[in-house]
């Protein structure tokens, strides 16, 4: 069974996390980096928009993304400006969980700055072990988002 592949991206400010988690996961998962590749400075846009247009380009197979930076916001918002993306910032399991239940985000954003590697790591675990309930109601209301 193939391992799934996950879009991974993080400016400097999320890079030493973006590293720690490839770590922990590329025993599970196939990962892409898209950079940040050290923690010289980058703009999150940039690198946003990388991972967002690999997610997009995989929807059908059910890619996912991983984003990071100082705070996991401007990450967020960068991702969440391409249609089709449902990006999160999760800072809790709930949210993490809830994000891919009822929501079906197809990218995690994570903060690189006063958060725990372990706390990601465990954040990240969730995200990726949910699926998404398929419930109509759930399903509706991401069709709407989606003619947005």
């Amino acid at each position: 069974m193939a391992k799934e592949a996950v879009i991974i991206g993080s400016d400097h400010a999320g890079f030493r996390l973006k590293e720690a988690l490839k770590k922990a996961f590329q025993r599970k998962i196939s990962i892409v980096d898209m950079g940040a590749y050290s923690t010289d400075p980058v703009d999150y846009p940039d690198i946003a928009k990388k991972v967002a247009k690999k997610v997009k380009a995989g929807r059908a197979e059910g890619a996912k993304g991983i984003l990071i930076c100082g705070s996991g916001t401007g990450m967020c918002i960068a991702a969440n400006r391409f249609k089709g993306i449902r990006a999160v910032a999760a800072y809790d399991a709930y949210s993490a969980r809830m994000s891919r239940l009822d929501n079906d985000s197809n990218i995690l954003c994570l903060r690189g700055r006063n958060f725990s590697p372990a706390k990601a790591k465990g954040i990240t675990s969730i995200w990726l072990k949910t699926g998404f309930s398929g419930k109509k109601r759930h399903s509706r209301r991401i069709r709407k988002l989606d003619r947005l």
